[in-house]
């Protein structure tokens, strides 16, 4: 096989790695896209990394949304160049090397170019930058992650509990799902019709499934200052993404935010949940806030929901009052999961009287410090079906 053609079978395998990375950020991109980036790439100096990014981007990026993707997805196949190749986006400027780069062509001086040539100097295969933010703690972040954070916030947000309906669906089979089937006698008696009146195909219909209610009860006080924001980014895209969402945050009281998190535009409605939550960074009473979730938004929460209590279980109140109010709360609770961002630092115990009082009555406690516990959380909200 010729050097050109070895050539060429990296950078197709490399362009099919970048479509894999834009599909995976949502951007559709399909062969013709590919084969026009080929062109692209055929009409420029591939040496160059700035006039690589600039002829793929426009190859690839149908919408002014792509862009942002574009770039996350440029650096995970193709890694970050030297420092004046950047692609010029403030995100560039913070990812570190995924590995690979461009191949690079060697033309000497005078005459035609010769055949392109891969550069045989070895590259170290390098910790991806998203695995490390995926990792990393929020109380870590610097203003730059956690913008680079909120997309990989809003891609969780897509995952949420669900419930069988008694609202049957069209199945296409016996079965289908895992779920059992029943016959559908009205469509099978219509497509019987095509053969004068005899069963020749058979429907089936079977459970549906809708969104089971999910409460997330969020902690603001002084303690949780740290980790509130990226925790209130988590509520906000839950909030705009899913339907029959209720968020809460507390103090010293129990505040409903879910009419301020409605809006998209995330940092408007950051700002009016901080300025219509009064108790901001002041003390913590999660009994008395958890009585009130019970009392006063009984009925708007409902039976069968999943509930989930953002905090790290630092109270000022009585731990008998809580653990009485979290014991009503699991009763009418299908699900109650805590988040508390200490448990991931090593060696914690939950010896505050208020976690010590909670525990009994959690299902599920989880460390909610980082993108991977969000994760985990979200993994663990997808499999709540029943």
């Amino acid at each position: 096989m010729s050097d050109a053609a070895g050539l060429g079978g990296v950078v197709t395998a490399q362009l099919g790695r970048l479509a894999d990375a834009l599909r995976a950020e949502g951007v559709r991109v399909g062969i013709d896209d590919l084969l026009t980036g080929h062109r692209a790439l055929a009409a420029i100096d591939p040496s160059s990394r700035t006039d690589s990014y600039n002829a793929l981007r426009a190859a690839l990026c149908s919408r002014h949304s792509d862009l942002a993707a574009f770039d996350a997805a440029f650096i995970a196949t193709f890694g970050r160049g030297g420092s004046g190749a950047s692609p010029g986006r403030e995100a560039m400027d913070m990812l570190e090397s995924a590995g690979l780069v461009l191949p690079r062509m060697a033309v000497p001086d005078g005459g035609d170019p010769p055949a392109p040539m891969l550069d045989p100097r070895p590259l170290p295969a390098a910790w991806s930058d998203v695995e490390i933010l995926r990792q990393k703690d929020f109380a870590e972040y610097s203003e730059a992650e956690r913008e680079l954070a909120r997309r990989l916030i809003q891609r969780l947000a897509v995952h949420g509990p669900m419930r069988r309906s008694r609202r049957l669906r069209p199945s296409r089979r016996r079965g289908a799902h895992g779920a059992a089937a029943s016959p559908d006698l009205r469509r099978t008696l219509r497509a019987s019709l095509r053969y004068g009146g005899e069963p020749v195909e058979r429907r089936w219909r079977e459970p549906s499934q809708k969104p089971r209610p999910l409460v997330f009860v969020c902690d603001v006080s002084g303690s949780m200052e740290p980790y509130a924001r990226m925790l209130l980014q988590y509520l906000h895209a839950y909030v705009v993404a899913r339907r029959r969402v209720e968020a809460f945050v507390f103090g010293t009281k129990l505040t409903r935010v879910t009419r301020e998190l409605a809006r998209r535009d995330h940092d408007a409605a950051l700002a009016r949940v901080a300025a219509t939550a009064s108790d901001w960074s002041g003390g913590t009473r999660i009994g008395e806030s958890i009585a009130e979730l019970n009392r006063t938004h009984g009925r708007r929460i409902g039976r069968g929901s999943v509930v989930v209590v953002l905090s790290d279980g630092w109270d000022r109140g009585e731990p008998e009052e809580l653990a009485a109010e979290m014991a009503r709360l699991s009763r009418c609770a299908h699900s109650l999961i805590w988040l508390n961002p200490l448990k991931a630092h090593a060696g914690y115990e939950p010896l505050t009287r208020g976690m010590q009082a909670a525990l009994p009555y959690v299902d599920h406690f989880l460390a909610g410090n980082s993108i991977a516990s969000l994760t985990e959380l979200a993994e663990l909200l997808q499999d709540e079906i029943s």
